[in-house]
Protein backbone atom coordinates (compact mmCIF):
# COMPACT_ATOMS: atom_id res chain seq x y z
CA UNK A 1 0.00 0.00 0.00
CA UNK A 2 1.06 3.59 -0.42
CA UNK A 3 1.80 5.46 2.78
CA UNK A 4 -0.33 8.65 3.01
CA UNK A 5 1.45 11.90 3.77
CA UNK A 6 0.22 14.62 6.09
CA UNK A 7 2.12 17.22 4.12
CA UNK A 8 2.16 18.05 0.44
CA UNK A 9 1.67 15.12 -1.92
CA UNK A 10 4.87 13.42 -3.00
CA UNK A 11 5.54 14.01 -6.69
CA UNK A 12 9.26 13.31 -7.17
CA UNK A 13 9.26 10.04 -5.22
CA UNK A 14 6.76 7.34 -4.38
CA UNK A 15 6.67 5.58 -1.03
CA UNK A 16 4.92 2.27 -0.50
CA UNK A 17 5.03 -0.29 2.29
CA UNK A 18 4.30 -3.97 2.56
CA UNK A 19 5.01 -6.35 5.42
CA UNK A 20 8.31 -5.20 6.90
CA UNK A 21 9.44 -3.46 3.71
CA UNK A 22 9.32 0.12 2.45
CA UNK A 23 9.92 0.94 -1.21
CA UNK A 24 11.15 4.36 -2.31
CA UNK A 25 11.07 5.01 -6.05
CA UNK A 26 12.81 8.05 -7.53
CA UNK A 27 10.39 9.57 -10.05
CA UNK A 28 11.74 12.40 -12.18
CA UNK A 29 11.66 11.23 -15.79
CA UNK A 30 13.60 10.46 -17.83
CA UNK A 31 16.78 10.12 -15.73
CA UNK A 32 15.44 10.64 -12.20
CA UNK A 33 17.69 13.65 -11.59
CA UNK A 34 17.76 14.51 -7.90
CA UNK A 35 16.69 18.13 -7.66
CA UNK A 36 15.94 20.08 -4.48
CA UNK A 37 12.21 19.21 -4.48
CA UNK A 38 13.12 15.51 -4.67
CA UNK A 39 15.59 15.93 -1.80
CA UNK A 40 12.85 17.48 0.32
CA UNK A 41 10.47 14.66 -0.53
CA UNK A 42 13.11 12.04 0.25
CA UNK A 43 13.59 13.67 3.65
CA UNK A 44 9.84 13.57 4.36
CA UNK A 45 9.55 9.99 3.16
CA UNK A 46 12.48 8.94 5.33
CA UNK A 47 10.97 10.55 8.40
CA UNK A 48 7.83 8.49 7.86
CA UNK A 49 9.87 5.30 7.49
CA UNK A 50 11.87 5.96 10.65
CA UNK A 51 8.61 6.43 12.56
CA UNK A 52 7.53 2.90 11.62
CA UNK A 53 9.17 0.24 13.85
CA UNK A 54 7.49 -2.45 11.76
CA UNK A 55 9.67 -1.58 8.76
CA UNK A 56 12.95 -3.52 8.73
CA UNK A 57 14.18 -2.94 5.18
CA UNK A 58 14.02 -0.12 2.65
CA UNK A 59 14.45 -0.60 -1.10
CA UNK A 60 15.54 2.31 -3.30
CA UNK A 61 14.96 2.15 -7.05
CA UNK A 62 14.39 4.47 -9.98
CA UNK A 63 11.31 4.72 -12.14
CA UNK A 64 11.78 3.57 -15.73
CA UNK A 65 15.16 2.61 -17.10
CA UNK A 66 17.44 4.60 -14.76
CA UNK A 67 18.27 4.66 -11.08
CA UNK A 68 19.44 8.30 -11.16
CA UNK A 69 21.75 10.37 -13.34
CA UNK A 70 22.69 12.43 -10.29
CA UNK A 71 21.99 15.73 -8.59
CA UNK A 72 20.55 18.57 -10.66
CA UNK A 73 23.48 20.41 -12.28
CA UNK A 74 21.54 23.69 -12.21
CA UNK A 75 21.65 23.56 -8.39
CA UNK A 76 25.47 23.69 -8.35
CA UNK A 77 25.62 27.46 -8.94
CA UNK A 78 27.26 29.57 -6.20
CA UNK A 79 23.94 31.03 -5.06
CA UNK A 80 22.28 27.63 -4.62
CA UNK A 81 25.02 25.11 -3.92
CA UNK A 82 25.02 25.42 -0.12
CA UNK A 83 21.28 24.79 0.08
CA UNK A 84 21.57 21.91 -2.37
CA UNK A 85 24.43 20.16 -0.56
CA UNK A 86 22.81 20.70 2.84
CA UNK A 87 19.58 19.05 1.68
CA UNK A 88 21.22 16.22 -0.27
CA UNK A 89 23.74 15.43 2.44
CA UNK A 90 20.91 15.56 4.96
CA UNK A 91 19.31 12.66 3.09
CA UNK A 92 22.63 10.81 2.85
CA UNK A 93 23.35 11.28 6.55
CA UNK A 94 19.87 10.04 7.46
CA UNK A 95 20.30 6.89 5.37
CA UNK A 96 23.78 6.25 6.77
CA UNK A 97 22.63 6.76 10.38
CA UNK A 98 19.49 4.63 10.04
CA UNK A 99 19.23 1.20 11.63
CA UNK A 100 16.92 0.07 8.83
CA UNK A 101 18.57 -2.26 6.31
CA UNK A 102 18.83 -0.44 2.99
CA UNK A 103 18.90 -1.98 -0.47
CA UNK A 104 19.52 -0.21 -3.79
CA UNK A 105 18.20 -1.76 -7.01
CA UNK A 106 20.17 -0.11 -9.82
CA UNK A 107 19.23 -0.11 -13.48
CA UNK A 108 20.52 2.15 -16.24
CA UNK A 109 22.23 5.38 -15.20
CA UNK A 110 23.69 5.50 -11.69
CA UNK A 111 25.83 8.61 -11.74
CA UNK A 112 27.06 11.33 -9.39
CA UNK A 113 24.63 11.88 -6.54
CA UNK A 114 22.61 8.86 -7.67
CA UNK A 115 25.67 6.66 -7.28
CA UNK A 116 26.42 8.31 -3.92
CA UNK A 117 22.93 7.40 -2.69
CA UNK A 118 23.40 3.82 -3.91
CA UNK A 119 26.81 3.24 -2.34
CA UNK A 120 25.68 4.23 1.16
CA UNK A 121 23.05 1.45 1.09
CA UNK A 122 23.84 -1.84 2.83
CA UNK A 123 23.10 -3.99 -0.21
CA UNK A 124 23.38 -2.89 -3.83
CA UNK A 125 22.11 -4.96 -6.74
CA UNK A 126 22.91 -3.66 -10.21
CA UNK A 127 22.12 -4.84 -13.69
CA UNK A 128 25.23 -5.87 -15.58
CA UNK A 129 24.67 -3.19 -18.22
CA UNK A 130 24.02 -0.30 -15.79
CA UNK A 131 26.32 2.72 -16.11
CA UNK A 132 28.08 3.82 -12.93
CA UNK A 133 30.29 6.84 -12.43
CA UNK A 134 31.13 10.08 -10.67
CA UNK A 135 31.43 12.58 -13.56
CA UNK A 136 31.57 15.75 -11.44
CA UNK A 137 35.22 16.44 -12.27
CA UNK A 138 34.19 17.04 -15.89
CA UNK A 139 32.12 19.97 -14.62
CA UNK A 140 34.97 21.34 -12.53
CA UNK A 141 33.46 19.93 -9.31
CA UNK A 142 33.82 16.86 -7.11
CA UNK A 143 31.40 14.44 -5.34
CA UNK A 144 31.75 15.04 -1.57
CA UNK A 145 30.08 11.80 -0.46
CA UNK A 146 32.19 9.71 -2.83
CA UNK A 147 35.33 11.56 -1.79
CA UNK A 148 34.49 10.61 1.79
CA UNK A 149 33.23 7.03 1.43
CA UNK A 150 34.44 5.54 -1.83
CA UNK A 151 37.99 4.56 -0.85
CA UNK A 152 36.66 2.39 1.99
CA UNK A 153 34.57 0.46 -0.56
CA UNK A 154 36.90 0.05 -3.51
CA UNK A 155 40.37 1.07 -2.28
CA UNK A 156 42.26 4.33 -2.65
CA UNK A 157 43.58 3.77 -6.18
CA UNK A 158 40.25 2.72 -7.67
CA UNK A 159 38.56 5.58 -5.84
CA UNK A 160 41.04 8.05 -7.31
CA UNK A 161 40.56 6.55 -10.75
CA UNK A 162 36.79 6.99 -10.65
CA UNK A 163 36.71 10.43 -9.01
CA UNK A 164 39.66 12.07 -10.76
CA UNK A 165 38.79 10.86 -14.26
CA UNK A 166 35.00 10.86 -14.07
CA UNK A 167 34.91 7.71 -16.19
CA UNK A 168 31.92 5.39 -16.20
CA UNK A 169 31.95 1.64 -15.61
CA UNK A 170 29.43 -1.10 -16.26
CA UNK A 171 27.34 -2.66 -13.53
CA UNK A 172 29.42 -5.80 -13.88
CA UNK A 173 32.64 -3.84 -13.24
CA UNK A 174 30.97 -1.91 -10.42
CA UNK A 175 30.24 -5.18 -8.64
CA UNK A 176 33.72 -6.54 -9.28
CA UNK A 177 35.34 -3.48 -7.69
CA UNK A 178 32.98 -3.33 -4.71
CA UNK A 179 30.58 -0.54 -5.62
CA UNK A 180 27.77 -3.08 -5.70
CA UNK A 181 27.02 -6.30 -3.87
CA UNK A 182 26.10 -8.23 -7.00
CA UNK A 183 25.53 -7.72 -10.72
CA UNK A 184 22.61 -9.53 -12.33
CA UNK A 185 20.84 -9.70 -15.65
CA UNK A 186 18.01 -7.21 -16.17
CA UNK A 187 15.41 -9.96 -15.86
CA UNK A 188 16.97 -11.23 -12.61
CA UNK A 189 16.84 -7.99 -10.62
CA UNK A 190 13.45 -8.41 -8.96
CA UNK A 191 14.24 -11.98 -7.92
CA UNK A 192 17.67 -11.04 -6.52
CA UNK A 193 16.32 -8.13 -4.48
CA UNK A 194 13.31 -10.15 -3.35
CA UNK A 195 15.43 -13.05 -2.13
CA UNK A 196 17.72 -10.69 -0.24
CA UNK A 197 14.89 -8.88 1.50
CA UNK A 198 12.89 -12.01 2.27
CA UNK A 199 15.98 -13.48 3.88
CA UNK A 200 16.35 -10.38 6.04
CA UNK A 201 12.71 -10.56 7.11
CA UNK A 202 13.36 -14.00 8.62
CA UNK A 203 15.85 -12.44 11.05
CA UNK A 204 15.32 -10.45 14.22
CA UNK A 205 14.74 -6.76 13.36
CA UNK A 206 16.29 -5.79 16.70
CA UNK A 207 19.38 -7.92 16.11
CA UNK A 208 19.77 -6.56 12.56
CA UNK A 209 19.55 -2.97 13.81
CA UNK A 210 22.10 -3.45 16.58
CA UNK A 211 24.43 -5.47 14.35
CA UNK A 212 24.31 -2.76 11.68
CA UNK A 213 25.15 -0.17 14.34
CA UNK A 214 28.15 -2.21 15.48
CA UNK A 215 29.32 -2.98 11.94
CA UNK A 216 29.50 0.67 10.95
CA UNK A 217 30.58 2.12 14.30
CA UNK A 218 34.13 2.86 13.16
CA UNK A 219 33.26 3.97 9.63
CA UNK A 220 30.44 6.24 10.79
CA UNK A 221 32.79 8.36 12.90
CA UNK A 222 35.11 8.88 9.95
CA UNK A 223 32.20 9.46 7.56
CA UNK A 224 30.68 12.28 9.63
CA UNK A 225 33.99 14.08 10.02
CA UNK A 226 35.08 13.39 6.45
CA UNK A 227 31.88 14.64 4.86
CA UNK A 228 31.93 17.80 6.96
CA UNK A 229 35.52 18.42 5.80
CA UNK A 230 34.63 17.70 2.16
CA UNK A 231 31.76 20.19 2.38
CA UNK A 232 34.01 22.86 3.89
CA UNK A 233 36.57 22.45 1.09
CA UNK A 234 33.77 22.53 -1.50
CA UNK A 235 32.42 25.87 -0.27
CA UNK A 236 35.67 27.59 0.74
CA UNK A 237 38.00 26.37 -2.00
CA UNK A 238 36.22 24.83 -4.98
CA UNK A 239 33.40 27.35 -5.35
CA UNK A 240 35.89 30.23 -5.21
CA UNK A 241 37.71 29.00 -8.31
CA UNK A 242 36.89 30.33 -11.76
CA UNK A 243 36.79 26.83 -13.24
CA UNK A 244 33.91 25.45 -11.14
CA UNK A 245 31.32 28.04 -12.27
CA UNK A 246 32.68 27.77 -15.82
CA UNK A 247 32.19 24.01 -15.83
CA UNK A 248 28.57 24.38 -14.71
CA UNK A 249 27.88 27.14 -17.27
CA UNK A 250 29.45 25.11 -20.05
CA UNK A 251 27.31 22.10 -19.21
CA UNK A 252 24.13 24.17 -19.12
CA UNK A 253 25.06 25.88 -22.39
CA UNK A 254 26.04 22.55 -24.00
CA UNK A 255 29.56 23.65 -24.94
CA UNK A 256 33.10 22.59 -24.03
CA UNK A 257 34.39 24.31 -20.87
CA UNK A 258 37.24 26.83 -21.12
CA UNK A 259 39.45 26.03 -18.15
CA UNK A 260 41.79 28.69 -16.79
CA UNK A 261 43.33 26.71 -13.92
CA UNK A 262 42.22 29.38 -11.48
Amino acid sequence: MTIPTAEAKLARVSLAVETGIARIVLRHAPLNVIDIPMMEELERAWQQIEARPDISAVIFSGEGNSFSAGVDVAAHTPDRVEEMLAKFHGVIRAVVASRKITVAAVRGHCLGGGAELAIVCDFVFTTEDARWGFPEIKLGCYPPVACTALAALVGQKRSADLILTGRTVSGREAAEMGLATRAVGSDEMDQAVGECVQGLLQLSPAALAVTKKASYAWDSMHFDKGLARAEKIYFEDLMKTEDAPEGIRAFMEKRPPKWTGR
